[in-house]
């Protein structure tokens, strides 16, 4: 019988993907060490790039931010294979977003070259934009770039009342086009936080290393704040209303179960705790295709259904759960 980890993989890898999706998914395969399959996934972005450099993007395609999620996997396969193929491809891609991105006037990078929403400019700020992007250029070296665009746009988004953020503001009129506390969004930020915690500290960055520490930190208790007893999110935080998101909550528990892993969360008083009542409710919700349940749904992502950043999310979640589980066995042992 396959295991749940299996399971969940090949649904993910069956699932017809955008940029982000593509990202995500090979991002996922990346931090589980199934490296024939990021490989793989990382080819194919390459293959399917537009001509200013974006990856993954087949079709006439107007994201700007989130062809950005299959950067590090397109970078680790150049690492292993030295093959020019990927290095070439994400060089290509570190020009688009230094170069000729849409940027908007205090030059942060557009999530889109044009608005769906009629009377907002296209110069708009997605709280998904902090995990497509900025871990990308840290991969890439470019840490200052990393940290103006992650800071920028955590600075326009967040509510101070709340300390989480708002999921799209648009700088060209000033004005929020979904002034809602989205938690999948907050997830977002959280996973992106993580990855530049770990990428700074291999770069010997510690004093940038301590800056999202502490920013991560902070936004992993705002959102626990508002968390269902289930273990899950209202999509909409603070909306009683809102169904129950399971996305959002492996999100966090995977900023959770990687923190420990990696020694920059302290996980006395709860966390572990937490992440593990997480993982155990999405557990049930993996159907016998593998396809997980209870999360917020692709195409439109404002009802329930299913996504590929869900069953990314419980692989990168499930990936991080076994090496804290090593990480005790080991401590147990001494």
């Amino acid at each position: 019988m396959k295991s749940n980890y299996e399971r969940v993989k090949n649904a993910m890898l069956a699932v017809q993907r955008y940029p982000w999706e593509q990202g995500v998914c090979a991002q996922a395969m990346f931090e589980s060490g199934e490296q024939d399959v990021y490989i793989a996934m990382a080819h194919d972005a390459v293959l399917r790039r537009a001509s200013d450099g974006r990856l993954a993007v087949t079709g006439e395609n107007i994201a700007v931010t989130d062809p950005a999620a299959n950067g590090e996997a397109v970078w680790r396969a150049y690492e292993h294979t030295n093959d020019d193929f990927y290095k070439k491809a994400a060089f290509e891609l570190l020009d688009y977003y230094k170069n000729k991105a849409p940027r908007t006037t205090s030059g942060l990078i557009c999530h889109n070259d044009r608005t769906f929403t009629e009377g907002f400019s296209a110069m708009q700020i997605w709280a998904d934009s902090c995990y497509m992007l900025p871990p990308f250029f840290a991969v890439m070296g470019e840490f200052d770039d990393a940290q103006r665009q992650l800071d920028g746009y955590l600075d326009r988004l967040t509510d101070q009342s709340t300390g989480l953020l708002f999921h799209i503001y648009d700088e060209g009129t000033k004005r929020f086009l979904r002034k809602k506390l989205w938690a999948t969004g907050n997830g977002w930020a959280l996973l992106a936080i993580a990855r530049l915690i770990t990428l700074s500290n291999n770069a010997n960055l510690e004093a940038v290393r301590q800056k999202y520490i502490k920013k991560g930190t902070t936004l992993l208790d705002s959102m626990l704040r508002m968390q269902c007893d289930s273990g899950m999110f209202r999509d909409i935080l603070d909306d009683g209303d809102a169904f129950e998101d399971g996305t959002a909550a492996m999100m966090t528990a995977t900023f959770i179960y990687r923190g420990g892993v990696e020694n920059w969360l302290d996980i006395n008083g709860g966390y572990m705790e937490n992440a593990d009542k997480v993982y155990e409710h999405m557990s049930e919700k993996i159907d016998k295709y593998g396809i997980i349940r209870g999360v917020c749904g692709c195409p439109h992502f404002n009802s329930p259904g299913t996504s590929a950043e869900a069953q990314a999310s419980y692989i990168m979640m499930h990936a991080w759960r076994e090496r804290a589980a090593k990480l005790s066995k080991i401590s147990a042992n001494r």
